[in-house]
């Protein structure tokens, strides 16, 4: 009997790991020119809109990978399509090594890339002689935070929440493995109530039914650290930003194409817009050791997520990673995507600000420093799927505090691109003179980048400017030297809203927003950004 079962597992084992994944890399896209002269064919508006503002190009890689293509690869002979993207223009396909192999075959196939990459000894032989192109509710004032106020205090995020930053205007994608419940606890009827819980996607089940996968529910106790909401009891850091939900972790399972799956909604994320994606997921040794990872790949560079989420950065989204809790196992240093440089990486401190010792350390292999910050992830409080507050360590979750708090920094900001946002909080971390590689630049203070930024606002043309600003109330127009003939305030649609023939201005009725300025003199004309806050 014994003999027998050692038979059946050995086969099972070989069956198992006969099957190969690996990234088919295809030559082109169809209907690129006519994608790129009506991007609404294949972004949101919201998606062209925040690319404009901050300057980002709609380009090639945004331009979906050729269905065609997909399907002939689907109906291959022993191919299994895991995951697909357009920013890299690739399918991620599981199956043997002879058939995908196979798969060069195809007219429209540059290369493949095996996840196994002893497989790759003689990937020239696979490669086409062409080169590969790789284009690349309102928010509340007076919050009672309950157990929750220290790990939102110790970065002043509270004091945001008092500015009227909350969120509000800001989409997040929370990238995990599992958000069972979140359609129904009553911590997240706000969220719901103000029509913030945006739809969600399963790609790893390919279904939209982003609840019904209770595999891990991770991602409940992510989101509830950002969207949680109990009277008195809790507050997220972002209580009213905006949420897409999107499974990319295969709970049971550690495979290369969960990376796949993270780039793939990544990819969604952009066209729809979002601002942030928050991932307390990280990638360095799979069930397959064939595949494992080394330290030394953790260059910004190397693994297929690492460089998804550089392009995700490129596309002017702010990636917000936790660094790992590798810090007191052999492995001890971030994994992939936090090594990239476009992704702000968390690690973990307790209460106090000191060290948490599992959180993963940065080493000279990262091309920037790592950690980028650090914030509480000892004892952080979270809401688990039964609606009872509860306490939890990791990254996992000092990473989606960060993050729900630089939603409403950047809320603040909105013109600020995502390195900016990035630059201004590392600036007014706690150590940021002498970062180590144990706390990065150490412990953020929100209000302090916010202050920052308002200086250089400022200070931007020290002839006219606009003060205070942002405001609440009124604002003046200071350094007319000329006779001030008039101002007029414009919303985000272009509409006027207000005109003043003096130098100050109450804009205390108008909405919180972003709001623009045209001061005409009789010398000059001058356009500015102003943001009110209730």
């Amino acid at each position: 009997m014994r003999f027998k079962l050692l038979i059946l597992f050995l086969f099972i084992f070989q069956n198992i790991f006969s099957q190969q994944d690996a990234w088919v890399y295809l030559t082109d896209k169809s209907n690129v020119e006519e994608s790129l002269a009506n991007p609404i064919t294949i972004l949101t508006q919201k998606a062209i809109d925040r690319k404009a503002l901050h300057n980002v190009a709609v380009d090639e890689r945004d331009v979906p990978v050729n269905s065609n293509y997909i399907l002939q690869i689907e109906n291959a002979i022993g191919i299994t399509v895991m995951a697909k993207s357009k920013w890299f223009n690739v399918v991620h396909v599981r199956g043997s090594k002879v058939d995908i192999n196979d798969l060069i075959n195809f007219e429209f196939v540059e290369s493949i890339d095996f996840a196994d990459k002893s497989l790759n000894i003689s990937k020239k032989s696979l490669q086409k002689k062409i080169q590969h192109k790789n284009k690349l509710d309102v928010g509340f004032s007076d919050f009672n935070y309950g157990n929750a106020t220290n790990q939102i205090e110790v970065f002043t995020g509270d004091e945001l929440h008092q500015l009227n930053f909350t969120g509000e205007g800001m989409t997040i994608a929370v990238l995990d493995g599992g958000f069972p419940n979140v359609n129904t606890m009553s911590s997240f009827s706000r969220l719901r109530r103000n029509g913030d819980l945006l739809h969600g996607y399963d790609f790893v089940n390919r279904t939209d039914d982003v609840y019904a996968n209770t595999a891990s529910s991770h991602g409940t106790l992510v989101l509830s650290s950002m969207a949680g909401y109990i009277e008195n009891e809790y507050v997220g850091t972002a209580p009213d930003a905006s949420y897409y939900l999107f499974i990319t972790e295969d709970a049971p399972n550690e495979n290369p194409v969960e990376e796949s799956y993270w780039v793939e909604a990544a990819e969604r994320a952009d066209s729809l817009g979002v601002n942030i994606i928050n991932t307390s997921l990280g990638y360095t040794t799979f069930d397959n050791p064939k595949y494992n990872y080394s330290t030394s790949d953790m260059d910004g560079n190397t693994t297929f997520i690492t460089r998804g989420a550089n392009m995700a950065f490129e596309k002017g989204m702010l990636l917000v990673n936790a660094a790992g809790n590798s810090g007191d196992d052999s492995w001890g240093i971030v994994g992939a995507p936090a090594d990239a440089a476009g992704v702000f990486s968390i690690g973990a401190v307790d209460a106090f600000g000191d060290y948490a010792s599992f959180s993963s350390r940065g080493n000279s292999t990262q091309p920037t420093h790592k950690p980028d910050v650090v914030t509480q992830g000892v004892l952080s409080y979270l809401i688990n799927p039964n609606d009872v507050i509860i306490t939890a360590n990791g990254t996992s979750f000092s990473s989606p505090i960060m993050a729900g708090g630089l939603a409403c920094l950047w809320q603040a900001m909105p013109e600020k691109t995502n390195a900016e946002v990035m630059q201004l909080i590392r600036e007014s971390a706690s150590i940021y003179n002498s970062p180590t590689y144990l706390l990065g630049y150490g412990i953020p203070d929100l209000l302090v980048a916010l202050a920052q930024y308002n200086e250089g606002e400022k200070n931007k043309d020290t002839s006219v400017f606009l003060y205070p600003n942002p405001t609440s109330g009124k604002f003046s127009v200071l350094g007319v030297t000329d006779a001030l003939i008039s101002i007029q305030v414009y919303d985000i649609m272009g509409r006027l809203v207000l005109t003043s023939n003096v130098i100050d201005a109450d804009v205390s009725y108008l909405s919180t927003g972003v709001y623009f300025v045209e001061v005409n003199s009789k010398k000059s004309n001058k356009n500015f950004k102003l943001i009110k806050y209730k």
